[in-house]
């Protein structure tokens, strides 16, 4: 690169690293110099413009992203434009904003100005404050992690920097528990295996630790200054966002030979930005930062979920703005539509806006806070985390519920329960045989004509070590084949480190059986024999992981001892099975285990002579230099030459328990009126087990399967016979699943959607969140989804709800949820109960806000009608702004805190929660009940003031408003079903705030008057006209109409 200044040529000899693009094949090529330093000695200026072609500043900004982590939402300058136009972009502040900018207009003004101004102020404020309090912290987040140090490796010795000078073709040295700054590829650890292990919970929320390879060559360098003296260059695939896959080669000149070698690149040997280096230390090569790492290119920002009754008040706002229009052409039209109407129709909107409250949507918000803190202080649904505060509403009325199978309605603790060898079987009643018969095979082993303790009646020698010899095969097969690391505690227990629960069982159930692995490092597996002590050594030549896509993962072994290669291969039935040798047992052996209710896997093993495995070394390392689909051509190789004709050992059924209280929770849901779907990866046997044995299936339910369709006529048959299978569950396989919506998505929806319980099987995680969206689009109701692992977090995101479970797949599903639970249990308290209440409470706090409104705006409506329709204000200044605040918020707001029902009985009953799906809690139908009270008792106490203090009209303001505070506290202590004491508290210090303010304000108190017994009585007689009326009719209606639950009080 060109060296603009002498500083350029001193900055360039601080990189041991020079960065540039090759634009062949669209990749990213890292070309890593020989020793700067040197070089720059050595070459002359003329020749420097031809080495060095672009400016290294301006190449590294035009090309590369800076490692900075930027998570705040605004900066200096679009903070106050960007929160204020989300919060005018709301119906009601807009509104209210538009009314208190008319106040600007001298035709217009009505009252004080503040009035006006000051509560959309404080609604803003509070809002505004907290954006602004979320964005430090989130600024701080930033800085932090911005600023953390890091050693970098440089010609001029290691040197400290902070994470965001970072760039691509650093070396950086991580530190055991260090984070990863940026997506690296790992060239050395201090292991002398040149492993690593990192923990990978913040990126793909697995919790167990994963191993990461350092490139062979650079590890075999004497000392990390030589790593300086490399001449090479790394190609690196352009970012992407699949963490799982990566595709490079390193492309260096052996310095004996002279020779170029070109070494693959993998996922294995990769570092990815917010992973954690959980042992030793290592040397990593940055090859991605910023926005171009897999971390941020994997975070994605789904829209913000907006609870239903948010959507069903937005609509009210929006009838109660026709009723306010309609009641202010009424006052004109009534008035003959004289002078300047127009501008008295604004007028009059302005004094009515009090119609739509604008304290409504900050009670509304403050109640969803109290219910997420209701819920996280429960101590019988412990750990239970609410992270979007505005959904608990939801909670009340889910009509589905989707739900994954593994580690959510079963435990994801993994046994060993069945061995199937064809000819024989064991299940854990008969497991000390095959203990006895590893024994004998390792002896025999040992010496051959020494007669072993293990004996079985009634069988030749020869027989026993034929029975044993398979035995000792299988068992053997088992401790090599995995991607368990062992790990010795100071105690020297043995712990197993893994990916898969269902690797760590059967690992410990050949640790129980008498082979034990004791050691694992990238070369080698070390296995102890119980039986004899004897130490058996095998180098491990190739591993072929667990997929996805393939299903299975194979590992090639050689035997220190014998030299002998063996390939090992277990997997998924449904693959397996074409690559094993013919036999007549496999599928039905399979299909029993899986009506168990247990996992299976097909174990096998092929032996490679030495030719055949030269061969294969040979073309898998040309796949693996491959640029284009490497993969693809690493597989191909892998089944040409090791997947054919593999001589199957045997079958293992594992076991994953139900969890605690699964049974109970489904039948209560079910009784509650939801429809449960349950989405799983696992075959149609194992699932169909599950689903009888969690109750998913009630005990008189038939079940529909439906599985290998491959036809279009095939599904409109099926869904033909399934329309008059009204109450049955259908089990269907993923295949037959995804041509039914290729084809009749509609047909299939309807019909499945009236079924009371459905199961998918085999169900990919895009499955999922299809099927997700389906049902809510189609239904038009809420759906619940619960998850526990990384693959359910695209289904949990779809749904209107999302719950996801800590568990042993680790947090990403718990993380991306809108609550995180501990257990599958803990839905029915969640949805029966607080579900319950925040519905109810928010249903009857914002109707209650409504009517506050819409009461004085009545009593308005009247006073100016008397005034020959005059828009002139009743109440002004302190009274309007205490009305909605001092004297009557908190009475309103501690309706947060009634409940209808006890908690027993709404755990006991989970029939009363089919009422809140219903939405009949706040509907247009309660709508126009509470405007048919308000005009009422708004007209009552305007009309009765006036009558009974007709000689005092000066006084009319005294005398309404305070009937009107005391009408608005008797209201909401009518409407309270259980009593709390801040309700009385908040009643009783209201009515006290109120009686001192007459002091506080003479303007608008005549206290010489007010202190009379006429003023008393008479206020006495307005609030009991005003309210005793509707007390009667509540009454009535209870008695010959009550709500469901009160039969049960």
């Amino acid at each position: 690169m060109e060296a603009d200044t002498f500083q350029d040529l001193l900055d360039l000899g601080q990189k041991p690293y020079i960065t540039m693009i090759s634009e062949a094949e669209n990749l990213v090529e890292l070309v890593i110099a020989t020793n700067v330093k040197n070089r720059l000695s050595k070459i002359d200026a003329s020749k420097m413009a031809w080495t060095f072609s672009h400016p290294l500043s301006t190449y590294r900004k035009r090309r590369y992203a800076p490692n900075i982590v930027i998570n705040q939402k605004y900066n200096l300058l679009t903070f106050i434009p960007l929160v204020l136009y989300e919060q005018f972009v709301v119906f009601f502040n807009l509104y209210f904003l538009l009314v208190a900018l008319s106040q600007l207009v001298p035709a217009l003004k009505i009252g004080y100005i503040f009035t006006y101004f000051g509560p959309l102020c404080f609604v803003l404020l509070v809002t505004i404050s907290k954006e602004a309090i979320d964005d430090i912290h989130r600024y701080r987040r930033d800085k932090e992690a911005n600023s953390q140090k890091y050693v970098a490796l440089t010609v001029m010795g290691p040197r400290s920097i902070p994470s965001s000078d970072i760039r691509v073709g650093d070396m950086i040295v991580i530190q055991k528990d260090q984070r990863i700054p940026a997506d690296m590829i790992l060239i050395r650890t201090t292991e002398a295996s040149g492993s690593c292990f990192i923990r990978t919970d913040q990126l793909d929320g697995e919790t167990d630790w994963k191993l990461r390879l350092a490139v062979p060559s650079l590890q075999r360098l004497p000392s990390d200054d030589a790593l300086l003296d490399i001449n090479g260059h790394v190609y690196a695939d352009p970012p992407h966002k699949d963490i799982h896959n990566f595709v490079g080669t390193f492309t260096h000149v052996d310095e004996n030979t002279d020779e170029e070698r070109v070494e693959p690149l993998g996922v294995e040997n990769t570092l990815w930005t917010n992973t954690v280096l959980a042992s030793g230390s290592a040397i990593g090569l940055v090859v991605y930062t910023g926005k171009d790492t897999r971390a941020v290119m994997n975070t994605n920002h789904p829209k913000t979920k907006t609870g239903l009754i948010d959507q069903e008040i937005n609509r009210l706002a929006k009838i109660l703005f026709i009723v306010t229009l309609a009641i202010s052409i009424a006052m004109v039209g009534l008035n003959g539509f004289q002078g300047f109407w127009y501008i008295y129709v604004f007028r009059f909107l302005i004094l009515f806006s009090s119609i739509i409250p604008i304290s409504l949507r900050v009670n509304l918000d403050m109640g969803k806070t109290v219910y997420g803190r209701q819920i996280e202080n429960d101590e019988e649904i412990s750990g239970t985390i609410v992270r979007t505060s505005t959904l608990p509403e939801e909670l009340g009325r889910i009509g589905y519920l989707l739900s994954d199978k593994t580690g959510t309605l079963t435990q994801n603790d993994m046994e060993l329960k069945k061995l199937h060898m064809g000819t024989m079987s064991y299940s854990l009643d008969t497991m000390d045989e095959i203990v006895s018969h590893l024994a004998a095979a390792f002896q025999y082993e040992e010496s051959p004509h020494v007669q072993t303790s293990a004996t079985i009646s009634g069988m030749s020698g020869k027989g026993r070590r034929n029975i044993a010899s398979r035995v000792k095969e299988i068992v053997q097969t088992l401790a090599l084949c995995h991607n368990v690391t062992p790990v010795v505690g100071f105690d020297g227990d043995i712990t197993y480190q893994a990916s898969s629960p269902d690797e760590v069982a059967i690992v410990k159930w050949t640790e129980k059986m008498g082979l034990t692995l004791v050691g694992r490092d990238v070369n080698q597996i070390q296995l102890r024999v119980d039986a004899t002590g004897a130490l058996l050594e095998y180098d491990i030549l190739h591993i072929f992981p667990f997929t996805s896509e393939t299903k299975r993962m194979g590992i090639i072994i050689r035997d220190r001892k014998t030299r002998d290669i063996t390939f090992y291969e277990k997997g998924a039935d449904v693959v397996m099975s074409t690559i094993v040798q013919y036999n007549d047992w496999l599928e039905e052996e399979c299909g029993n285990m899986a009506r168990e209710g247990l996992r299976t896997l097909v174990i096998a093993k092929k032996r490679l002579s030495p030719d055949m495995y030269e061969e294969f070394r040979s073309r898998y390392h040309e796949a693996e230099l491959s640029i284009h689909d490497r993969n693809a051509c690493k597989q191909s190789v892998v089944e040409e030459i090791l997947e054919s004709d593999l001589e199957l050992l045997g079958l293992t059924g594992v076991e994953d328990k139900l969890q605690d209280g699964v049974k109970n929770t489904l039948e209560q849901l079910r009784n509650a009126g939801l429809k449960i779907w349950m989405l799983t990866g696992d075959k149609i046997e194992t699932a169909t087990c599950i689903a009888v044995s969690s109750k998913l299936v009630s005990r008189n339910q038939n079940i529909h399967q439906i599985s290998k369709l491959k036809t279009a006529s095939e599904v409109l048959d099926e869904l033909d016979s399934l329309r008059s299978k009204a109450d049955c569950c259908l089990v269907i396989d993923g295949e037959s699943l995804q041509l039914s919506l290729d084809y009749y998505r509609d047909e299939f929806i309807d019909v499945a959607t009236h079924l009371p319980a459905v199961v998918c099987c085999r169900c990919s995680p895009t499955q999922k969140a299809e099927i997700t969206r389906l049902i809510r689009h189609h239904t038009q109701k809420r759906v619940l989804c619960i998850g526990d692992g990384g693959n359910d977090v695209s289904m949990i995101q779809a749904a209107n709800v999302g719950v996801g479970i800590v568990g042993k797949e680790g947090r990403q599903a718990s993380l991306a949820a809108d609550f995180s639970v501990t257990q599958f249990s803990h839905l029915t308290k969640l949805m029966l109960w607080h579900g319950r209440n925040s519905y109810k409470r928010s249903a009857k706090l914002s109707q209650f806000v409504i009517h506050r409104g819409l009461i004085i705006s009545v009593m308005q409506a009247v006073f100016s009608a008397i005034f020959y329709f005059a828009p002139i204000a009743l109440y002004q200044g302190m009274l309007v702004v205490g009305y909605a605040t001092v004297y009557t918020m908190a009475p309103v707001f501690s309706l947060v805190l009634d409940q209808d029902v006890s908690e027993d009985i709404a755990l006991l009953y989970p029939e009363l929660y089919k009422d809140l799906t219903k939405g009949r809690s706040l509907s247009f139908r309660t709508f126009f009940t509470w405007l048919l009270i308000s005009v009422y008792q708004g007209g009552a106490i305007m009309v009765l003031s006036i009558i009974l203090f007709e000689n005092e009209f000066i006084h009319i303001v005294s005398i309404s408003f305070t009937a009107l505070i005391f009408n608005e506290l008797l209201m909401v202590a009518l409407e309270i079903n259980t009593w709390h004491r801040i309700m009385v508290i908040s009643e009783v210090v209201t009515i006290l705030l109120y009686i001192a303010s007459m002091w506080l304000l003479p303007t608008y108190f005549d206290m010489s008057f007010i202190l009379t017994t006429r003023f008393v009585w008479k206020v006495s007689v307005i609030t009991a006209v005003s309210s005793i009326p509707l007390y009667i009719a509540k009454v009535i209606k209870r008695r010959y109409a009550p709500p469901s639950y009160t039969k049960l009080t």
